[in-house]
């Protein structure tokens, strides 16, 4: 045989092993690629946790009579001011006018997450990447995008015969407009339900400064909105559910034995009462973390048309 043909021929049968070999480093390096990215993800985030948070300026409070004050700096008041002064008393711009007295921060330069309850960034929430987050007791709302605060203010919840339900909830439908199944002269703007069954659900509808609602979540018309379009629906097929929408975590109880907590900060010894604790808030979030970081995971499979592993 001659030499050119020998080397033809050993190439021939070569050449496939050595492409099988190549292939089988290629999967191993893809494997340990992914296997790298994960590890990397999880070292930037447990990085991240360690960096140090910013802190909340603190404001002092008072307690005016609203008409009074109101005569001598309305008119220096911008929309942004007036949006906190109507947050921080938990009511909306037509119930603000019909309050007798007011608390008012000292500072009133500052945006309006400075002055609500909740922490502006939450280490434990870094992988989760939306939530919204409503506190009874402090009658607010706070939603954040790993982590970080992207949206807070007021809100006014079930009464005291008909108390919101606690715990984790996810967004299911929602409609710009739906009648109310209570009470059908009862219009509901930028509803999003998150109890189907519940009935339950956030949208806009009047806020007088206490919880007054038949178990919903009431917003502000501008809140309301903004959850319409930030949040997630529900994926359904053939009628069944096949993903779940933004996690919801509704905590606390509202205690009606006292006067409204956030008329408190007026005092000198208080003006902290209202904030919610980075410690607190964990102990809220870390008994649902596993189910909304799965939740989360499914949901994108499923949009990513991935298999979807059965439910046991």
């Amino acid at each position: 045989m001659r030499p050119s043909l020998l080397f033809f021929n050993s190439t021939f049968f070569i050449l496939p092993a050595l492409l099988f070999l190549t292939a089988c480093n290629n999967s191993d390096s893809a494997t340990t690629n992914n296997t790298n990215l994960q590890k990397d993800s999880t070292t930037r985030l447990e990085e991240a946790k360690e960096e140090p948070l910013p802190e909340k300026p603190v404001f002092t409070y008072k307690k005016v009579e609203r008409k009074s004050w109101l005569a001598e700096n309305d008119s220096n008041l911008t929309a942004a001011k007036k949006q906190i002064l109507y947050a921080l008393n938990r009511v909306d711009e037509r119930y603000f006018r019909r309050l007798d007295s007011i608390i008012i921060p000292t500072d009133i330069s500052d945006s309006l997450a400075a002055y609500m309850p909740f922490p502006l960034v939450v280490p434990e929430l870094y992988d989760v990447d939306k939530i919204i987050i409503f506190s009874d007791p402090a009658q607010a709302f706070a939603a954040y995008e790993n982590g970080k605060i992207t949206r807070t203010g007021p809100t006014n919840m079930g009464r005291q015969s008909k108390p919101t339900p606690k715990g984790l909830f996810f967004t299911n439908w929602k409609a710009k407009e739906t009648i109310s199944t209570v009470n059908d002269e009862w219009l509901l703007k930028w509803n999003y339900n998150i109890s189907n069954f519940g009935g339950v659900g956030f949208h806009e509808y009047a806020l007088p400064g206490y919880p007054a609602s038949h178990s919903c979540l009431r917003l502000q018309a501008a809140d309301a909105e903004y959850f319409y379009y930030w949040a997630e629906q529900w994926k359904l097929s053939e009628g069944k559910q096949m993903a779940k929408g933004t996690p919801v975590i509704v905590f606390g109880q509202y205690d009606w034995s006292q006067p409204k907590p956030w008329m408190e900060v007026a005092r000198d010894t208080l003006p902290k009462k209202m904030d919610i604790s980075l410690d607190s808030l964990m102990s809220v979030i870390l008994p649902y973390k596993k189910e909304i970081l799965e939740t989360q995971q499914s949901r994108k499979q499923y949009i990513a048309g991935l298999p979807q592993k059965e439910e046991e």
